[in-house]
């Protein structure tokens, strides 16, 4: 086992420190999580899905600080005290166990860097294709912490599994305690995976040298390298040996590429998210480029002075395979240059004091760059990038869009133009999108011009009982008895629709009474917009004298 103390991180550490609760959290059951004001909120106020600005994260090089990873939430997050939290282990097992967070700590633990990707990184290219059930992320679902805990396999070893003589698989499940509307966030990996100590799947109570912050899983969490983030459970509170896979809701209905032809209808009415084809474990190869940033301008007047510019980015893969190339494409993926690729894992102080293990394993992200003549962007429209790894496996031409819109990598693209601004003219970069309801990217489509409709005579009439209301007034309906929201001016009484939301009706309560624009189109499809008709009431007005 290691036993390594903590090593310094990067200066960029001190961020940590000027982290406080956010005010959009105020009025939401996370009004005591302290976070970063610059991530990203991809789902409203909450529940909290975020990530940092691209640039920000790439500023911070290979180790991430706590408050600038992504996070993904299903709910709110659990108040836990290390003191009283406790960790179950049981099922095929001879000597099950109850253990303390102080009895976790006590035993050898191991500590080295992981890159943690989330399956959706990068989802709002595919949902510029079609709508995904999925949110928006951008490209900086992904982050690098140095994790410390205790090896799955010794805990499993103490718990003494049982060495049973079949041939049926047995697997590992985790439950954690974020009470969600469909049951307890869980799911499960193979027993053969977590025994094997080749694959470093630890149960993590520690994150660059700190405790686990609230959003990353404090007291215990699970980490499974090379894996997608949605197996890594957080807020760990039971771990079960089964013959059979996680029944938790979550392990079924999230985490999966399903076929392109599957809307969620179809694949509900024929079972398909059973089908243990789909299920995403291992992270896919990806890379993206990070510099030049969105928006970011070349004056053309610089040519004469400036002779280069270096193009950036990150690549990772999972499954522990070494990235072994990028290269990047000025031609549409005629030509490639191979860039410069740099892989601080492999020098890092937790990693070199690990020593060398008969099977190299290789759980980070890589950087890479390469510096190319300035002329070279004169009649160059779009810039590309596709990794390779030690099995071969490059990144597909275009995305392959799916319901739950996972684990799109596809050759990252930035778009090349050349702008006018008075007498001076600029080269001008656009990334593909922005993360969550941000405008910009060039897959975006512009909003068409708003016209006047038509009103028919049927509409006229009944705009003649149309009623109107004050903020003032919807804010007096914010319970479970009488819920009414406000959406894009329009306000819905939703009070019938609770019981029935599909995200829980906590999800709704905790934005009764409120405008909740930016949280219903950061998550909601065209079809649940299309429902919203059945609850509208009227629209909203700053009247004071609005009918009651």
């Amino acid at each position: 086992m290691d036993t390594s103390v903590e090593q310094p991180l990067n200066k960029s550490t001190q961020i940590s420190h000027n982290t406080g609760v956010d005010p959009r959290d105020a009025n939401t059951p996370d009004n005591w999580v302290p976070r970063h004001p610059e991530m990203v909120r991809l789902t409203g106020k909450h529940p909290f899905n975020a990530e940092a600005p691209l640039s920000l994260l790439m500023e911070q090089g290979f180790i991430t600080p706590n408050p600038l990873h992504y996070v993904r939430n299903h709910g709110p997050v659990p108040k836990l005290q290390w003191e009283t939290h406790r960790l179950t282990v049981n099922g095929l097992v001879s000597k099950p166990l109850i253990l303390s967070m102080d009895d976790i700590e006590n035993l050898p633990y191991k500590e080295f860097p992981v890159t943690l990707t989330c399956a959706g990184n990068r989802r709002k290219e595919q949902n510029m294709i079609k709508q995904s059930k999925g949110f928006n992320w951008g490209a900086a679902a992904t982050s690098c912490a140095i994790w410390k805990g205790v090896p799955l396999n010794h805990l499993l070893k103490l718990a003494g599994v049982i060495d049973e003589k079949t041939d049926k698989p047995r697997y590992v499940c985790f439950a954690g305690s974020d009470k969600l509307p469909n049951g307890f966030y869980g799911t499960s990996i193979p027993l053969e995976w977590a025994m094997n100590d080749a694959n470093d799947v630890i149960l993590a109570y520690g994150m660059n040298g700190e405790k686990l912050p609230p959003d990353h899983g404090f007291p215990l969490r699970a980490i499974i390298p090379g894996c997608i983030g949605g197996r890594m459970v957080k807020w760990l509170s039971s771990i079960t040996v089964s013959d059979k896979e996680s029944d938790s809701y979550y392990h079924y209905n999230d985490n999966r590429v399903l076929p392109p032809e599957y809307d969620m209808e179809r694949a509900t009415k024929e079972k398909i998210w059973y089908n243990p084809d789909y299920i995403i474990n291992k992270l896919n190869i990806n890379s993206a480029i990070t510099s030049p940033a969105h928006n970011e301008r070349i004056s053309l007047s610089s040519f004469v002075s400036t002779k280069e510019y270096t193009i950036k980015g990150y690549a990772y893969t999972g499954g522990g395979q070494k990235i072994t190339r990028v290269e990047v494409s000025l031609d549409y993926g005629k030509t490639w240059l191979l860039a410069k690729l740099t892989q601080p894992e492999l020098e890092h102080p937790v990693v070199l004091k690990r020593g060398i293990f008969p099977i190299p394993r290789f759980w980070c992200w890589s950087f890479w760059s390469i510096s190319i003549p300035l002329y070279s962007f004169i009649r160059c429209e779009e810039i590309s990038v596709r990794a390779w790894d030690a099995t071969h496996n490059t990144q597909p031409n275009t995305p392959t869009w799916n319901v739950l819109g996972m684990m799109n990598n596809c050759h990252f693209r930035v778009k090349v133009n050349t702008i006018n601004q008075g007498k001076e003219f600029f080269l001008e970069f656009r990334h593909p999108t922005q993360p969550g309801n941000n405008p910009g990217g060039w897959m975006v489509k512009p909003e068409p011009p708003k016209t006047e409709k038509t009103v028919s005579n049927s509409s006229t009439s009944n705009n003649k009982d149309k009623r109107t209301f004050t903020t003032q007034q919807v804010e007096k309906h914010n319970n479970e008895k009488d819920c009414w929201i406000i959406i894009e001016k329009k306000v819905y009484d939703c009070t019938r629709f609770l019981k029935v939301h599909p995200g829980g009706l906590e999800a709704i309560l905790i934005n009764a009474g409120k405008d909740v624009t930016e949280e219903f189109n950061a998550i909601h499809s065209s079809k649940a917009r299309a429902r919203l008709d059945k609850f509208y009431i009227g629209d909203l007005s700053d009247n004071t004298q609005a009918k009651l």
